[in-house]
């Protein structure tokens, strides 16, 4: 069971978290009364302390559990919040250290407007794409330089962070999710009942680090997405194969006819970029790093890092981190 946090902070806007619940649990109806079996969602709100959060609108939202309370989350939902983010931030040091943690147990984490200064200033995006609602932008670049603002996209990905830039992006996004959840005739369903309108697609509005997705076969879409979302665990590429109804021959031909490159070479980058960000920005050890992205053999992920980057894990953290320290000073 998918586990969904929404986190609540006053002075935030309601419809950057009411609409995604919303969709989500519309998503969720639709699965289950295609098939029983279908995953439930577990969505839960979280917010500093277990005591109501006043919206900007002048409601309260009581959350169901405190940030400390928080076991473990796929996907968190950052919302928007009213006029200058900053003191909001100043104020509760402690949600910026709890992001850090739940980005380096692997969860998904996705913000909107100005709710993606959350995510800079823990600093979570130096390095990345990132953008934000447009009446922000100069004032972002100004507190993030080290962030790459794509002020000319909606949506944003880098690894397992997002960032939208309107509550229709985030919508936009949230089919996106769906999709990934369930599947896309579920997406569909769903927005088509929250979205009359034709709007541009996800890919279409969005900036997308080390995107391979831009070829037409859908199979090989959705098993990078498999791939995207289930690194850390043992993959067997035989049970991939089997999942999307294909040999093993035909898999790999498929898949290295749209990406150019083999299941186990787009596995084996996918780990190692994700590998490189924990470097870069945890206290993990190695080690745990290694196991984090899935690899038990410590040995053959310093193997195969230094194939692919000609430097080893250690001396990758040393040489970023030297940089990051010369840049802040």
């Amino acid at each position: 069971m998918p586990t969904i946090t929404f986190v609540l902070c006053d002075h935030m806007l309601a419809t950057g978290t009411t609409l995604p619940i919303e969709m989500l649990k519309a998503a969720e109806s639709a699965a289950l009364a295609q098939n029983r079996r279908a995953e439930r969602l577990n969505i839960q709100t979280a917010a500093i302390e277990r005591k109501s959060v006043m919206t900007r609108a002048g409601f309260a939202f009581q959350p169901d559990l405190s940030l400390p309370e928080v076991d473990q989350s796929d996907m968190i939902y950052l919302p928007a919040l009213w006029r200058n983010p900053r003191p909001l931030m100043k104020s509760q040091p402690q949600l910026l250290s709890w992001l850090r943690q739940h980005y380096e147990n692997g969860a998904t984490i996705s913000a909107v407007g100005t709710g993606c200064c959350l995510l800079a200033e823990a600093g979570l995006l130096d390095g990345k794409p990132a953008t934000t609602h447009w009446h922000y932008f100069d004032q972002f670049q100004r507190d993030y330089p080290q962030v790459q603002l794509k002020r000319q996209y909606f949506i944003t990905q880098a690894s397992n962070l997002y960032c939208a830039a309107s509550v229709n992006a985030l919508a936009d996004l949230t089919v996106h999710f769906i999709q990934r959840l369930y599947d896309r005739p579920t997406a569909n369903h769903v927005e088509r009942h929250f979205s009359h309108e034709i709007r541009r697609s996800y890919e279409e509005s969005g900036f997308f680090e080390g995107c391979s997705n831009n070829h037409p076969d859908e199979d090989i879409v959705q098993a990078q997405i498999w791939l995207q979302d289930n690194y850390g665990k043992e993959v067997k590429l035989s049970d991939v194969a089997e999942k999307f109804d294909m040999s093993v021959r035909t898999f790999n031909r498929r898949f290295k006819s749209a990406t150019g490159k083999s299941p186990l070479q787009y596995l084996q980058e996918v780990r190692i970029e994700t590998a490189k960000d924990l470097l870069k920005t945890s206290n993990l050890s190695i080690n745990e790093i290694a196991f984090r992205v899935g690899y038990q053999d410590m040995g053959h992920f310093t193997g195969l890092f230094k194939k692919l980057l000609a430097t080893t894990p250690s001396e990758y953290r040393t040489t970023v981190r030297a940089k990051l320290f010369s840049v802040n000073q």
